[in-house]
């Protein structure tokens, strides 16, 4: 379920959240993973996926492609653009080839930005990486929710 926040801006502009948590006798239970998208964020490239996690425990069972497939329905749905994309950082290469099995097309290098904009609060240069995905509706229709609950709900 949606629980859309209105706020000032209207529900168009609410970030959204889907977290999945599992309980059985093969894994932990408890959290699993979450997704965080801001609807909108930028002119060109469309609404962010701020944030994807699974946990450990729970790679390579679906989850992530579950929780991605999520967000992308609902910024199908809600957002005023179509498109979407996401910032991974360059030695995330594991998750670069996630995003390449679903569609995502890496289009642009970037230095990574220090915490807070404290420079001593990063090691080096890193750099990231940004994938897109001009259509999200064609992303929602890969959901892979393998039985999992998923917990969506707008943030305030």
């Amino acid at each position: 379920m949606w629980w859309p926040t209105g706020g000032p801006s209207g529900p168009r502009a609410s970030p959204t959240r889907a977290a999945a948590r599992r309980s059985s006798p093969r894994t932990t239970p408890g959290f699993a993973g979450f997704v965080h998208a801001i609807f909108d964020e930028d002119g060109r490239w469309g609404s962010l996926v701020d944030n994807l996690h699974v946990t450990q425990h729970r790679r390579r069972t679906g989850l992530g492609t579950a929780l991605l497939s999520h967000a992308a329905a609902a910024i199908a749905e809600r957002a005023r653009g179509n498109a979407m994309y996401l910032w991974v950082l360059e030695q995330n290469t594991a998750a670069q080839e996630f995003y390449r099995a679903l569609g995502g097309t890496c289009v642009e290098e970037a230095l990574v930005s220090p915490p807070g904009g404290v420079a001593s609060r990063l090691a080096g240069s890193p750099a990231k990486l940004r994938f897109t995905w001009p259509h999200a509706s064609l992303l929602a229709s890969t959901s892979g929710r393998h039985g999992i609950p998923i917990i969506r709900r707008s943030t305030p």
